[in-house]
């Protein structure tokens, strides 16, 4: 399986246009907001989306920093996630650092399990110590995915799942 991870640039095109087309617009919590937008509306999104990752601090009271990824299979876009550099007291209850899907036809071969792995790394390059992952109880691949890339579960509370990613801590398990 050849993965690569790329990070949303401005010259994006319609190959990761069609394949937001295909994640659901909110999936287990995941935010798709380009589902079911036009060509245009998602060049839009993705100018928004390169300013929003070189923000700092909160803007409009409650927005992030916030990266957008793509993984790649074989050359072909399979999966959208994204980073936000730091948590609010909200989203440290209903979000987390990363969030991330794969698209239907792509799922349960591993790739998630895979995805995470890079954005953890992306993650030590932001500067990032921990990362929090959110996970609705009833996604148990996002659970097994989380916890297969050394997460801890914190708290199970109000049908989710807190589980933290140490990022010294998972550098030493990765290279035992």
């Amino acid at each position: 399986m050849h993965i690569e991870i790329r990070k949303l640039s401005i010259e994006d095109g319609e190959d990761i246009y069609q394949m937001l087309q295909h994640i659901p617009a909110d999936e287990n919590g995941f935010i798709n907001s380009v589902n079911g937008k036009t060509f245009e509306e998602y060049k839009e999104w993705l100018a928004g989306s390169v300013k929003n990752s070189l923000q700092e601090g909160i803007v409009d009271g409650w927005k992030v920093p916030e990266t957008v990824y793509w993984l790649f299979e074989a050359g072909k876009p399979a999966g959208y996630g994204k980073i936000r550099h730091f948590l609010t007291e909200q989203l440290l209850n209903n979000g987390g650092n990363i969030g991330y899907s794969i698209v239907p036809s792509a799922r349960n071969r591993g790739l998630g399990k895979v995805f995470l792995r890079h954005l953890i790394e992306e993650s030590k390059g932001i500067g990032m110590k921990q990362l929090l992952l959110t996970v609705r109880e009833q996604n148990k691949a996002s659970i097994a995915v989380a916890m297969a890339n050394h997460g801890v579960i914190e708290k199970i509370e109000s049908g989710r799942y807190y589980i933290w990613i140490y990022l010294d801590r998972n550098e030493e398990s990765m290279e035992s």
